[in-house]
């Protein structure tokens, strides 16, 4: 853990007030690590009956995985594909395969085994990043993923979103906070990475409750976190709560000021891997001043210096529970 000395700033090698995933990833590897997303083909228990239909109602038709390779692409082709559109931004570094759409452990193992090694034995691949659900970790699966966390750099990504049931159920996502934290258990038994995803302006949520989310989220024995903004897209039934009036959608002055509210209270040795955000631009609705998400970033920045604050801040590590 971070060790902090009369309440110094804990975070000055990157300017940054609170623990970026690059600067993580600088430190730990010495040059730049990026993600290449990929589509496995695979669907989500929530769309297709396992545990319930329609999806989860901010989840567009590419699940989640709208900047994602083309699914019907084997493996090392959108790898190939993708990798080459990332090295328009950076010439150099190493790559980490990232399984982002849909749920990428809802398949029998031998189909997880033929994706996932076919992506390790993709050029310069040094680890992965695989999300999916926590109702989705079935002993067999949870096995192979511990030895995968013994040969290579391997990350899972949680959607937790909230810890309120009440918006759980208005979103569809269709299992319970008890159910998310089964599931963190179950990989940090074996050492394996976790990131939490939640977000912010889910359906008649007030900051109290995004908050209360924050602080929740900080007791669990997590190694990431990223923070959405909640995105109205085309052709989700999010649409549909818009139109009824349970969904407002956030002002950016609000977002910037509960981001640093949150990351105040978030332990100072979580990764932050986001904090922002946007969704592909002819499916947004709204909030469109997301799409200039570098003046989010830095108004996040700005905040956190008006503030004379950081990431950990109010953190208090004798109230957690989990860690």
């Amino acid at each position: 853990m971070t060790e902090i000395k009369n309440n110094e700033f804990p975070f000055p090698s990157d300017g940054k007030r609170y623990y970026t995933w690059n600067r993580y990833l600088r430190d730990e590897f010495g040059c730049k690590v990026y993600k290449v997303a990929l589509d496995a083909g695979f669907d989500c228990p929530n769309r297709d009956g396992t545990v319930a239909f329609g999806g989860c109602t901010f989840c567009s038709a590419a699940g989640s995985g709208d900047f994602a390779g083309d699914r019907v692409d084997p493996i090392p082709v959108q790898f190939e594909k993708i990798k080459e559109k990332m090295q328009h931004k950076w010439k150099d570094g190493k790559t980490m395969a990232y399984f982002q759409a849909y749920t990428n452990t809802h398949a029998p193992l031998p189909v997880l085994k033929e994706k996932f090694e076919a992506a390790l034995a993709c050029e310069g691949v040094m680890g992965l990043s695989i999300a999916t659900r926590p109702d989705c970790l079935p002993d067999d699966v949870v096995d192979y993923l511990a030895e995968l966390n013994e040969r290579t750099y391997l990350w899972v990504e949680l959607g937790l979103q909230t810890v309120h049931e009440r918006t759980a159920n208005l979103i569809n996502r269709a299992h319970d906070y008890a159910t998310y934290v089964e599931g963190l258990e179950k990989l940090r038994k074996h050492g394996i990475r976790v990131c939490t995803h939640i977000i912010n302006g889910l359906p008649l949520e007030d900051y109290d409750m995004m908050m209360e989310t924050a602080r929740e989220v900080a007791k669990l024995d997590v190694q990431a976190i990223k923070i959405h903004l909640l995105h109205l897209l085309k052709g989700t039934p999010l649409v549909k709560q818009y139109e009824k009036g349970k969904l407002e959608l956030m002002d950016k002055d609000a977002y910037i000021n509960l981001v640093a509210d949150q990351l105040e209270v978030i332990p100072p040795e979580v990764v932050v891997q986001r904090i922002t955000g946007d969704g592909p631009i002819d499916l947004m609705i709204g909030p469109m001043w997301s799409v200039n998400k570098w003046e989010v970033l830095n108004g996040i920045d700005a905040e956190l210096e008006r503030r004379g604050s950081w990431q950990g801040k109010f953190y208090k590590a004798d109230e957690v529970k989990s860690r």
